[in-house]
């Protein structure tokens, strides 16, 4: 079967290159000189194309973050999902949910604080970005929860406010580790048993 490539594929991989090119872009200058310092001029520099460039596919820095973040997001919740073994024992389920996790923020430290630090002092877009982010958290940790192995040791079903806890301080202890000079693979261990702790075999729903 023969392949056409029309005008519009090329332009639209194209146009998917160049989006890449500016967000990847964005990400590298966050981590050099955080996100409030960075202008647009600086993410056309780094990514090697022009201002026309970057607003044929965002309307300013605001909108050009929320999708870098959106992105990095989603990416996430992949890898956490796909790093789970729904067979085996509940703590090691716990245990390579939290490890991915770790190591995903520890790939991109200085998107992490962002995400936790300059995020939630944007805009209504980036704030209902941030509601929607920890809303897709929220379901991937009930559904990571609801399983056979999990259930039947008392873990799941996993109540909303606990799996808002459990986001909420693994994103606060990633973000003062790395403010405080340290390295996210340094406080691994203590993400996991910590987690394990809170989402341990409970008698009863809180």
């Amino acid at each position: 079967m023969t392949t056409v490539t029309t005008t519009s594929t090329v332009a639209d991989d194209a146009g998917s290159g160049f989006r890449r090119r500016l967000l990847d872009a964005l990400a590298t200058c966050i981590a050099q000189d955080g996100y409030r310092a960075t202008t647009v001029a600086d993410i056309v520099r780094v990514a090697r194309t022009s201002r026309r460039t970057f607003y044929e596919h965002f309307s300013g820095k605001e909108a050009c973050y929320v999708a870098l973040l959106s992105d990095a997001n989603a990416e996430m919740i992949r890898r956490i999902s796909s790093a789970v073994n729904p067979k085996a024992d509940w703590e090691t389920q716990i245990r390579q949910a939290v490890g991915a996790w770790i190591a995903a923020s520890e790939s991109a430290p200085a998107l992490t604080v962002s995400w936790i630090r300059d995020l939630p002092s944007l805009g209504s877009a980036a704030r209902e970005l941030q509601r929607d982010m920890t809303d897709a958290f929220v379901t991937m940790i009930q559904r990571l929860c609801d399983t056979e192995e999990l259930r039947a040791a008392g873990v799941g079903p996993l109540p909303r406010q606990l799996a808002i806890l459990l986001i909420g301080g693994l994103r606060e202890l990633l973000a003062t580790t790395v403010e405080d000079g340290g390295n996210i693979g340094e406080v691994s261990e203590l993400a996991v048993r910590a987690s394990i702790a809170l989402l341990g075999p409970r008698s009863a729903t809180p």
